[in-house]
């Protein structure tokens, strides 16, 4: 996708196709600031919007409603909402998407009044993470579209905030073309999404960045390993098992943090034998979405040069019925030799990570994450806006709560309640793949906790947010690859501070 952002020079840029102008709307009424001209590109700009204007014209306080001052002649002007503050970077993403909506593939000079922005760098990031995330197109990759960030001020912006905003633009398009190639690769079909594809399609793109080493386990080397919960998955189906095992290492050395993220890779999933309805079929080659997600965040990480160790695990199978499959009362030995009962093949994605969980706490990382779209219960519990995280550790939970107001990716802490444990416990085995009565994705994390090694831990259940049913907001119809954002700013965070959050 041919999406670029760039800060640039306010009359050398009046010429693109639209001209934006931040509304600050407050008791039904907007405010411009004053830095804006009055005239602008043969339009008059008043300092203010009565209530009248903007309900005939279907702007209001939520940030990105917007209105347009068309032009025959010249460029057109859209005022856009970024609701009751210039502070709050979600608003200035929703800003940027819902102006990109607008223009297509017209460029967009969009005024950023320095005067109002209490923090132009992140406003200024945000504004191009909403405006690159809204114009992604799974059938049309190449359309091309441009957004100007043009800040404006009295006296005139210095060099070095134009600096900080052009470097924050640059990290915003590093992470955001990561976000938007995982999508691609999980708005995929199935069978060009296979293990072995996707397996490639991640190494293809982790060698291009520097410090990152790609290994890609077939099938006979993850047998070697042990890996039973993988093996157990992908025995009912014609595509061989991949794991793909990715380092990036900073020169920096081995005294920084270390983080292992692990990423749930099943490229289909049928339910096994224990069968999704075709309606809950529909949607499964998204369940692969954490493995992109966390290939992208490590690539992120390398190419923004991010001063922190990331090993990336990777588990890939598909989950399908043929005669070899697993069946319900089977048992499979994880990595580390726990013994698991499968009662329920289509609770696969717990077993798969558990091999990942394994090979992660086998290298001592300061912590570790993984990601999956895990359990519906996910989605009857928080809705399809809002992903579920578990963790060991309070002060991991807050640097990842942090995280995620920062990138506007909600998440909320569930339990891991220690009561539901019993309710993995086997009469064969060590213990069940699924638990007894409610509670699915507390269980499912509890499963999880199992193969931590006492490590600090987060787990992230995003279910109900990998995919949006609709375009709403910079969401388009799809893939979301939910999470992206958060971590690279969580392991940001952990980079600059030198260490990672303690269990």
């Amino acid at each position: 996708m041919a999406f670029s952002a760039s800060v640039g020079n306010f009359r050398d840029q009046l010429n693109n196709g639209y001209v934006a102008v931040p509304l600050l709307i407050t008791e039904g009424v907007a405010a411009i600031s004053g830095v804006i001209p009055t005239e602008l590109v043969g339009f008059d700009i008043p300092r203010r919007l009565g209530a009248g204007w903007l309900k005939t014209n279907g702007v209001s306080e939520k940030p990105g409603s917007a209105a347009v001052l068309r032009s025959t002649a010249g460029p057109s002007v859209i005022l856009v909402s970024v609701g009751k503050s210039f502070t709050d970077e979600e608003a200035w993403r929703l800003a940027g998407g819902a102006t990109m909506r607008i223009a297509g593939t017209e460029a967009v000079s969009f005024l950023m009044p320095l005067d109002l922005v209490s923090d132009p760098r992140g406003c200024a990031q945000a504004l191009t993470e909403g405006a690159a995330l809204a114009v992604y197109d799974y059938k049309m990759p190449e359309k091309e579209s441009s957004l100007i960030v043009i800040p404006l001020g009295s006296p005139l912006p210095s060099p070095e905030a134009v600096g900080d905003i052009e470097r924050a633009i640059e990290d915003a398009l590093t992470t955001t073309e990561l976000v938007n190639w995982a999508k691609r690769l999980i708005d995929m079909p199935p069978r060009d999404a296979s293990p072995r594809k996707l397996a490639k399609a991640f190494a293809k793109r982790l060698e291009q960045a520097h410090n990152v080493t790609v290994e890609i386990w077939d099938e006979d080397h993850v047998k070697e390993e042990g890996l039973g919960g993988l093996i157990g998955v992908g025995r009912g189906s014609n595509e061989p098992v991949r794991l793909v095992y990715a380092t990036y290492r900073p020169k920096a050395g081995d005294s920084i943090p270390h983080v292992v993220l692990v990423g749930k890779g099943i490229t289909f999933d049928s339910g096994g034998l224990s069968i999704k309805s075709a309606e809950g079929m529909m949607t499964m080659k998204a369940d692969m979405s954490g493995s992109a997600i966390v290939m992208a965040t490590l690539a992120a990480c390398a190419e923004m040069g991010i001063n922190i160790r990331v090993t990336a695990i990777a588990p890939m199978t598909e989950n399908m019925t043929g005669g070899s499959a697993t069946r319900p009362g089977d048992v499979l030995t994880i990595r580390n030799g726990t013994t698991v009962e499968v009662l329920n093949t289509d609770a696969e994605g717990r077993l798969v990570l558990a091999d990942g969980l394994t090979l992660a706490t086998e290298i001592e990382p300061s912590l570790i994450i993984d990601i999956a779209t895990l359990t519906g219960a996910q989605r009857v519990a928080l809705g399809d806006e809002i992903g579920a995280y578990y963790s060991n550790s309070d002060d991991v939970a807050a640097s990842l709560e942090s995280a995620s107001r920062a990138t506007g990716e909600l998440l909320w802490r569930m339990p891991l309640h220690d009561g539901y444990n019993a309710t993995l416990d086997s009469d064969v085995a060590d213990l069940k793949n699924i638990g007894s009565g409610g509670g699915g994705s507390i269980t499912a994390a509890l499963f999880l906790q199992r193969f931590v090694g006492g490590k600090p831990w987060l787990h992230l259940d995003i279910a109900s947010t990998a995919r949006s049913e609709t375009g709403r907001g910079y969401l388009t119809r799809g893939a979301t690859a939910f999470g992206v954002r958060t971590l690279v700013h969580l392991l940001s965070e952990i980079a600059s501070h030198g260490t990672a959050p303690s269990a």
